[in-house]
């Protein structure tokens, strides 16, 4: 991965310089590029890239160019086609300067215009200029594991890899995008392309924006489909579907090892890094190198099922070990990154954790996120199977006991236990074909959080969190499988929004280091897209085909364990394990006087909160979810609102 950034604007002058601004927002970035600058400046348009070097180490340098420089790429990603692509463009008369994958975008925009992108097999976020036409494009890669951000700033169109890039040449200081905000405290990310500061927005994965004289566009190229019809499932006996998922895992696997670099992988003890370290281990032509993380608290930690890994795939491996302290200490840096709030301190342990590669001289790995999301592994899919069945009689007193066999701490012989069933679980049961009926319990212990809102905040928000994600669904998605229409719900919500962004690219590139991703291959999503539901969660066993397609490549233990959600500490990383005091950073951002001076949360709602906290006694999900959220909001303003004058003097 590297850092781009650009500006355009129709009524620059012959002369204009874009160099100095230019430089002022691509050193924002040099955490994403720390091996070199390059910048073009051609009429409207400038360019800027920070390189990561991984491919052509020598010859890569950016922008590129075609043969007669009429048409220069700015690119932060991988293509990892690019062997094959190059050898077709070759065959049909185009001519490289470079060996880099980034020169076959301004071949393959030649050879099919608009069209080159769904010929890429990679992550990307790509500006694109064609000087002849004057025209340029954005683009992003299918599902939004390369960011990039845009913004109109009076005559200037202002666009980069990261937030932090635009803001030097704003002409004051942000402010918050309050439904955004909401939309946090809802799903857990904003609805694309919202982002939390107000006028700046992402360009959405799979989308292509073009901006020339006319005006701008925005195409979508591709999303996540679904059959309408039973009739269009993949046939086939599981034993075949599952040859052909393993196949097109290998070929997704092998092509992201491409590299001028060495790759390693994330290794947590799961089924799905372990799946791919297992892959990695049979088809790669190289000595398996794995790190992982690990926690002093044992409920959180999965070290044993990391050595059991470790052992079978006779591995290199480094490990990190991740206290309370450590996330404290790091989490101002984490949002500083992460630019926006988050609801868990997930992030945090994960930027060690890219620190520890650094460390080990490794500046690109590969992980096995995506899986859950593709192949249907996820709690939530299984909690909405059990209340899809629990609608159809909602006066059963043993359908809802299902949930037992998800989360075996339920004390379900409880006299409390029908009462809390229904009012956690039994939410929407009279509506069970609603389109975000899977996500509603999630969504609605999230939500308890904007108990905390001041009047001022909630008057912002026009339209609920929840209508804006309805707003967005595909015409076609109420025609799919309940499964399906909740896998789509978690691929663009909590992953895209989430999981790749503030717990992925941010968190890998705070320390310049490139993260891959098999299972989100556009090949492997579109053949499990296809898949009947039945494949995917067989009854209530999550990922049936993945663990037929790789039982051969995995121990016995690790097929068969319960999956197990990747969690940091949260509440207590943030009070001093003595004394119960809040760290100095939290106490001053989360005092009545900040709360009040930031206006986003009621302030006697929120000291009251942390006392509870200091006594050791908000331990709930709730509690966790909304103190981290507001805390990270606060952080948020303090460093990108109330700070914001140090980007521009930088």
């Amino acid at each position: 991965m590297c850092g781009i950034a650009g500006i355009l604007d129709w009524r620059s002058g012959a002369g204009t310089s874009w160099r100095r601004p230019l430089e002022a927002m691509i050193g924002q970035l040099r955490h994403r590029g720390p091996d070199g600058f390059g910048f073009l400046e051609q009429g409207p348009v400038g360019l800027a890239h920070a390189r990561l070097s991984i491919i052509d180490l020598a010859g890569g340098d950016q922008p590129i160019h075609n043969e007669d420089r009429s048409v220069w790429v700015v690119f932060n990603g991988e293509i990892f086609n690019y062997v094959e692509l190059r050898a077709d463009l070759e065959r049909r008369g185009h001519r490289f300067y470079t060996q880099s994958d980034t020169e076959t975008i301004v071949h393959l925009y030649e050879q099919y215009g608009d069209d080159f992108v769904a010929h890429l097999n990679g992550q990307f976020a790509i500006a694109l200029w064609d000087a002849a036409r004057e025209r340029l494009l954005l683009v992003r890669d299918r599902v939004g594991i390369t960011p990039l951000f845009y913004t109109q700033a009076g005559s200037r169109l202002l666009f980069g890899s990261e937030i932090k890039a635009l803001l030097p040449l704003l002409d004051s200081a942000p402010r918050l995008h309050a439904p955004a905000l909401d939309q946090i405290m809802t799903s857990w990310a904003p609805v694309s392309p919202d982002t939390l500061f107000e006028n700046i927005r992402e360009l959405s994965p799979g989308t292509l924006l073009v901006i020339d004289r006319e005006g701008q566009r925005l195409h979508r190229y591709w999303d996540w489909l679904f059959p309408a019809d039973p009739a269009d499932y993949l046939q086939g006996s599981d034993e075949q579907l599952a040859g052909q998922l393993r196949e097109l895992l290998i070929d997704a696997t092998v092509i992201r090892l491409r590299a001028d670099v060495p790759v390693g992988a994330y290794l947590s003890g799961g089924l799905d890094s372990s799946a791919l370290t297992s892959l990695i281990h049979r088809h790669g032509n190289a000595a398996l190198r794995t790190f992982s993380i690990g926690f002093d608290e044992h409920t959180l930690d999965e070290s044993d099922y990391q050595r059991l890994m470790i052992d079978h795939l006779e591995a290199h491996h480094s490990h990190v070990l991740c206290s309370n302290r450590d996330v404290g200490e790091h989490f101002l840096d984490t949002v500083r990154h992460a630019e926006t709030a988050v609801l868990r301190n997930s992030p945090v342990p994960m930027k060690l954790l890219s620190a520890l590669v650094r460390e080990q001289g490794y500046r690109v790995v590969l992980t096995g996120e995506g899986a859950d999301e593709v192949l249907g592994g996820y709690d939530i899919f299984k909690e909405a199977k059990v209340r899809q069945f629990w609608a159809r009689q909602p006066q059963s007193s043993w359908r809802p006991l299902l949930l037992k066999r998800l989360y075996p701490y339920l004390d379900v012989a409880s006299a409390q236990a029908p009462v809390y069933l229904q009012n956690f679980y039994g939410i929407g049961l009279d509506r069970p074909g609603a389109p975000c009926f899977s996500h509603w319990p999630r969504w609605d212990t999230t939500a308890r959080a904007k108990v905390f809102f001041s009047d001022a905040l909630r008057a912002c928000l026009p339209v609920p969190a929840q209508a804006a994600i309805e707003a967005t669904l595909p015409a076609l998605f109420g025609s799919w499988h309940p499964f399906n229409r909740a896998q789509y719900l978690e691929a663009k919500g909590l992953m895209g929004g989430y999981l790749l962004c503030s717990q992925g690219d941010r968190m890998l590139m705070a320390n310049s280091v490139e993260g891959r991703f098999p299972f989100l291959d556009h090949r492997v999503i579109e053949f499990a897209n296809r898949l009947a539901p039945r494949v995917k969660m067989k009854v209530l066993n999550e990922k049936y085909l993945l663990k037929r397609a790789l039982r051969d490549y995995l121990p016995e233990a690790i097929l068969a364990r319960h999956k197990q959600p990747y969690r940091a500490p949260d509440i207590p990383a943030f009070f001093d394990a003595q004394t119960q005091r809040p760290l100095a950073f939290v106490a001053e951002l989360l005092s009545e006087a900040k709360v009040r001076d930031y206006g986003y949360f009621d302030p006697k709602r929120v000291s009251l909160l942390v006392k509870k906290a200091s006594r050791g006694a908000a331990i709930g999900y709730r509690d966790n979810q909304a103190l981290v959220g507001i805390l990270s909001t606060q952080v948020w303003h303090h460093l990108f609102i109330e700070n914001h004058a140090r980007f521009i003097n930088r």
